[in-house]
């Protein structure tokens, strides 16, 4: 009997390759992307200003990086001496005014970078409630303020979608060569409640569904789906059974790969990613003739990798290690 759900996900028609230059920003399943783009060795940055799971606070980050736009501060607020902004995730923090604007503006001009010159824009949206502060309007995050100065809302679809469908345009106009990726993410808000989670989720399925038909330059990529269906199992989540696995995080990951890598990418991925495995080799003997031999193969294979790849890094730790056994 068959016990798994498959369905066909079509190649992409603007793939990404390691010319590529990628921004992915959004929920948490934007940052798992992300980093695992950048282990692989892409031109990648990821979430910028945290995540963020609604879309129309990414779509009003997007909006102010584009336009290199500065802080806003009557967003601030301070805790615990630590100063954080209601547009960004508490990733975003100084311990004065002063540096948590310095680091706004670094990130903006970060973003507006990768929006002027990039190959791809990755958005995955999380859900569809929002939260509004009673003097600020929407907020990114909450920071752990009291809950009685917030009001808890479902966004409306047409509204996202025009303003997402403006600034998409406004960033095309600026460079038409990036091309739009849109995801729903599969980590599940049921702390709104599972009714309105669903809700929520099909909300958003609508929401790109609506821009790709609107909008060329965006395509779909079913992560959502792929977990609902191909992974619909308890044994896929952790334990909080909100987050899925690394092992369902690596499968939707293959499924990406399939559908936006080149077969010769994806066979540069595999070469990378066997390096990574031996770098992270702990060896019996870390003073034995076979681990220094081991370590100068490694070497060679960096070497040559780091022709196209930067392996910099790696290649220190190696150099440093075949230092003390030389020594």
């Amino acid at each position: 009997m068959n016990w798994f759900t498959s369905f066909e996900i079509p190649p992409a028609s603007a793939p990404i390759s390691h010319h590529s230059k990628v921004l992915s920003m959004g929920s948490c399943f934007a940052q798992v992307v992300g980093s695992k783009l950048e282990s692989c060795k892409f031109d990648v940055l990821t979430n910028p200003f945290g995540t963020i799971f609604h879309p129309k606070i990414l779509n009003r980050l997007l909006d102010h990086a584009l336009f290199n736009d500065s802080m806003d501060e009557s967003g601030v607020l301070e805790r615990d001496g630590l100063y954080f902004h209601y547009k960004a995730h508490s990733d975003l923090v100084g311990k004065s005014i002063e540096e948590l604007r310095q680091k706004w503006n670094k990130k903006i001009q970060e973003t507006h970078e990768y929006l002027s010159t990039g190959t791809h824009l990755i958005l995955t949206f999380g859900t569809a409630w929002i939260y509004e502060h009673q003097n600020f309007g929407s907020v990114a995050n909450c920071h752990k303020q009291p809950q009685k100065i917030f009001e808890k809302k479902l966004s409306s679809m047409q509204k996202m979608l025009l303003d997402l469908e403006i600034t998409l345009g406004n960033i095309s106009r600026s460079n038409p060569n990036l091309k739009f990726i849109l995801t729903v993410s599969p980590v599940r808000h049921i702390k709104n409640g599972i009714p309105e989670n669903q809700l929520s989720k099909s909300i958003l399925c609508v929401l790109c569904h609506e821009l790709e038909k609107k909008l060329e330059s965006v395509s779909y990529f079913p992560a959502y789906e792929i977990m609902m269906d191909e992974l619909r199992d308890y044994r896929f989540y952790k334990e909080d059974r909100i987050h899925p696995t690394a092992e369902a995080e690596n499968y939707i990951w293959k499924r990406f790969s399939e559908t936006y890598f080149p077969k010769e990418t994806q066979i540069k991925i595999s070469e990378i990613q066997k390096i990574q495995r031996e770098l992270a080799h702990r060896p019996l003997n870390p003073e034995s003739d076979s681990h220094l031999k081991f370590l100068q193969n490694l070497r060679s294979k960096l070497e040559q990798m780091g022709t196209e790849f930067d392996f910099s890094k790696e290649m220190k730790l190696v150099t440093t290690e075949l230092e003390k056994l030389n020594s």
